[in-house]
């Protein structure tokens, strides 16, 4: 499988392992939520149940997030590789490899290391629209662009 693909591939198990853990999570608080429905009222049970809402709506944020990154991922398409760096570039610089993407870590393929980075990044916003040989400034160096895939 090409680098590209199984980096993409990376990026698309990251979002599921992440979505996978807040429905496991929002399944825990409303399994709370109906227990202590069962449970006897008072102040101790309205306060208990107001913070498992604010966890939910919390976990509603994050699982939106997700979806987000999602739609990012689908728009990636690895058919038609462009000259310029956008979302789906495999980027090699002097200082290290991206893959712009979505911001999931990094990630070591046969013996390298590649670091997985959105365009807002800094990274990712410093190399938006660059071309191979090209340097760019980052963090007080300017950093050469050796090959954009």
């Amino acid at each position: 499988m090409q680098r590209k693909a199984l980096l993409l591939q990376h990026c698309h198990q990251y979002v599921a392992q992440r979505h996978g853990t807040i429905a496991l999570a929002m399944q825990d608080i409303q399994q709370s939520l109906d227990e202590e429905t069962k449970s006897s009222a008072g102040d101790k049970h309205e306060t208990g149940r107001a913070m498992m809402q604010l966890e939910q709506e919390k976990l509603s944020r994050q699982l939106a997030e997700v979806q987000q990154l999602q739609h990012v991922l689908e728009r990636i398409s690895l058919d038609e590789p462009s000259p310029n760096i956008g979302e789906g570039s495999l980027v090699k610089t002097v200082q290290g490899n991206y893959f712009i993407a979505i911001s999931a870590g990094k990630v070591e393929l046969d013996g390298e290391l590649y670091f997985l980075v959105s365009m807002a990044s800094p990274i990712g916003a410093a190399l938006a629209g660059r071309k191979a040989g090209e340097t760019f400034p980052f963090r007080g160096e300017n950093i050469l662009i050796e090959q954009v895939a």
